[in-house]
């Protein structure tokens, strides 16, 4: 888009400057009730009062998009989901690891068809817009062909998305089992194809400890730390079962997180699922060393995981954002997956404001993901990459709106 040919957006407008923490502090957020964004050559030239911004747009060309009645949002952020398992949402299942058992490793087998990926990949990627989501953490499948599908997709959408081929050696089956070598190969065939082109970039991405040998995770290691635009992708202390598993595979480690460390799988740009059954010393761990968390609250309730903890993440400095992890998330949306958060901290006694909320769902994310200076708000300079929400987009909302008294309320 040539700088000439600008575009000014009216809406109310929201986005976040920092964190609001629990005490919702003043600052960390700008409202404006009647705003405006003027964008020019694909960034964020000015974001304020639509008086402002409308006069900033004067004498020049501009084409003008008006949306009275509706939320002008950064676009929401997915920092941890599974693209392959969205064909199987609300698969029945006891707990994580006969339902991986189950239904995920037969899933996710057939993704070695190229065709069947492609049509996967657009699906999932034209939903994911349809909710808001311009940008994930996306795990593929331990098939290259998987992750070439989905980033010629994202690519041919023009997002900003992360996404790697899965990493297996041992406790999968035979049909998802690589190697050491044939993991190394792909991964550094598919950055060289992907990596950094338009708005993509490689994760890589060893599925969990369970899952990969010492040698595959000290390669993984390595390949993360050989450059440092490189992202990684993993879980982390999900399930009870899983903990004590790891626990038999790595003897030598005290705790479940040390294995990670162990093979320089943490650091700024990685990111980890889940990490419900962790100690405060753990977290405090991640924030020193700056791996980031991801809060996955439907896939949590659905698998019986356990209820994740943001009070103490966010007490030890961690970064955290918030994940749909389909397909044990129970749906691509993540306003829907901000109502189930809510509910997760209710149980800590913990409730997550709307405030608290949408940051986790905009900047937080992108702070989780190491993408805050790309995308997360509409400081000047950033991607104009934002979302356009309808207040009434239903009878149920039309009703409630009617009836909330302040900016809170309307968010909630």
């Amino acid at each position: 888009m040539a700088e000439r040919d600008r575009i000014l957006v009216r809406g109310c407008v929201l986005h976040f400057l920092d964190d609001p923490g629990a005490e919702d502090r003043a600052g960390a957020w700008q409202w404006f009730d009647d705003g405006g964004l003027l964008i020019g050559d694909g960034r964020i030239r000015a974001c304020g009062p639509w008086a402002e911004v409308n006069a900033q747009a004067s004498g020049t060309a501009v084409q003008r998009f008006n949306y009275p009645g509706h939320l002008i949002l950064p676009g929401l952020v997915d920092t941890h989901m599974h693209y392959a398992q969205a064909e199987m949402i609300a698969s029945f299942g006891h707990q994580l690891l006969d339902w991986l058992g189950n239904y995920t490793y037969p899933t996710e087998m057939r993704f070695a068809d190229a065709e069947h990926a492609t049509r996967m990949a657009g699906f999932v990627l034209d939903r994911l817009l349809a909710h808001g989501t311009t940008t994930a953490s996306v795990f593929a499948t331990s098939h290259a062909v998987s992750a070439d599908a989905f980033f010629a997709a994202a690519h041919e959408r023009n997002l900003r998305m992360l996404t790697g081929k899965v990493m297996m050696d041992r406790e999968c089956p035979a049909e998802l089992r690589d190697t050491v070598e044939t993991a190394e190969r792909d991964s550094v065939a598919l950055i060289e194809r992907w990596h950094g082109k338009g708005r993509l970039g490689y994760t890589v991405t060893p599925r969990f400890a369970i899952t990969s040998t010492d040698a595959q995770l000290a390669m993984a290691g390595r390949l993360f730390k050989s450059r440092p635009d490189l992202h990684l992708q993993s879980h982390l202390a999900e399930n009870v079962a899983e903990c004590a598993r790891v626990a038999e595979l790595f003897p030598g480690s005290s705790r479940y997180l040390e294995v990670y460390e162990r093979f320089d799988l943490t650091g700024p740009r990685s990111i980890y699922g889940h990490c419900i059954h962790l100690n405060g010393d753990e977290h405090a761990r991640m924030a020193q060393s700056g791996t980031a968390q991801a809060f996955c609250p439907t896939s949590n309730l659905f698998l019986g995981s356990g209820a994740y903890d943001l009070a103490s993440a966010s007490r030890a400095g961690v970064r955290v954002g918030l994940a749909t992890d389909v397909g044990g998330g129970t749906s691509l949306s993540m306003i829907r997956t901000l109502s189930e958060a809510y509910k997760v901290q209710q149980m800590h006694h913990a409730p997550l404001s709307a405030w608290r909320g949408w940051y986790l769902a905009t900047l937080g994310g992108a702070r989780a993901l190491h993408l805050e200076d790309c995308i997360g708000n509409f400081l000047p300079g950033k991607e104009a990459d934002f979302v356009v929400l309808d207040w009434n987009a239903t009878p149920e909302m039309r009703c409630r709106m009617d009836t909330a008294r302040t900016i809170d309320e309307r968010l909630f």
